[in-house]
């Protein structure tokens, strides 16, 4: 039995929560990850997994054996960045994950850049607005807005980003402009709905919250397309200001309600903990991180 292969398996199971999921995840029929399974139980002596028919947990022995398993896959992977020269010549694979917007906006052209200045670095960019798991994803470099929760992750603020509230020169001045949030009930609102239900409007000052109720006619599904609205003049659109601000600075859009903002969300570049730091996640961080501060001051 190939141990590291047995090993990666079992972690993919215990990270995926079913064999399907592993398979698909792994790339192979669920019939030899399942067997793979059997195999190192077999071995061990001893039984890793609960099963039941949707879902598989971790017994005790099996949690403490998959904390061995990463560590060791963990290991072996750093040898092999060392003896392919990832430590003496900025070269390999990075995976970088971001939220959509900031990510296509900012984040995808800093990186081509970045590829021009070192053609030995290929990149995976992985843009969505779901938060991905760093280590079940292998993300090397993760971008977070919002409040960071506790972990073992490197984080670097690179900015901070604020809801606002915009609309056009010609709906302002057709329509009035709102001093206040109640005087939203008065106006064309754009709303948001990717999904889910609508994203609220919430407002503030003072840290008091501001109650404000929305008349909406158009709902979109991407706050892309509710600046466009705006901006055509179809009315007010909240959204982050980095999706707003080009047009802002070109006179399409006129930032509105800015009294009533809720406080600033931090932005921040995360990533794991190396020692040593590859020299390839080095020359990313190093070349991303004041090139997203200037855009996101």
């Amino acid at each position: 039995m190939d141990r590291l292969e047995a090993m990666s398996v079992i972690v993919a199971v215990a990270e995926a929560g079913s064999l399907s999921a592993a398979a698909r995840k792994l790339g192979r029929p669920i019939a030899t990850v399942s067997r793979k399974l059997s195999e190192l139980e077999a071995r061990l002596n001893a039984q890793l997994f609960q099963r039941s028919s949707r879902h598989m947990t971790l017994t005790d022995a099996g949690r403490s054996y998959i904390e061995s398993c990463r560590l060791i896959i963990e290991q072996v992977e750093d040898a092999e960045r060392q003896v392919s020269g990832e430590y003496r010549t900025p070269s390999g694979d990075l995976t970088v994950t971001a939220p959509w917007g900031l990510g296509h906006m900012h984040l995808l052209p800093i990186s081509c850049e970045f590829l021009n200045e070192y053609p030995e670095i290929s990149l995976r960019l992985l843009l969505t607005d779901r938060v991905l798991n760093p280590q079940e994803e292998k993300i090397d470099v993760a971008i977070r807005i919002g409040h960071l929760p506790d972990s073992s992750l490197i984080a670097t603020r690179i900015g901070s980003v604020r809801f606002v509230a915009c609309a056009s020169p010609d709906y302002l001045e057709a329509h009035g402009v709102a001093t206040e949030p109640g005087d939203l009930s008065e106006h064309n609102c754009i709303l948001i709905k990717d999904g889910g239900g609508a994203r609220p409007w919430k407002f503030s000052k003072a840290g008091n919250d501001v109650p404000a109720s929305i008349s909406s006619r158009l709902t979109v599904s991407t706050s892309e397309a509710a600046v466009e609205a705006a901006i055509a003049g179809a009315g007010i659109a909240r959204v982050m200001h980095y999706k707003m601000e080009a047009a802002r600075l070109a006179g399409k859009l006129i930032v509105i309600l800015k009294d009533f903002e809720l406080e600033a969300l931090p932005v921040h570049i995360v990533h794991a903990e190396w020692r040593p730091v590859p020299l390839k996640l080095r020359a990313y961080l190093d070349w991303v991180t004041p090139r997203l501060k200037v855009r996101l001051p």
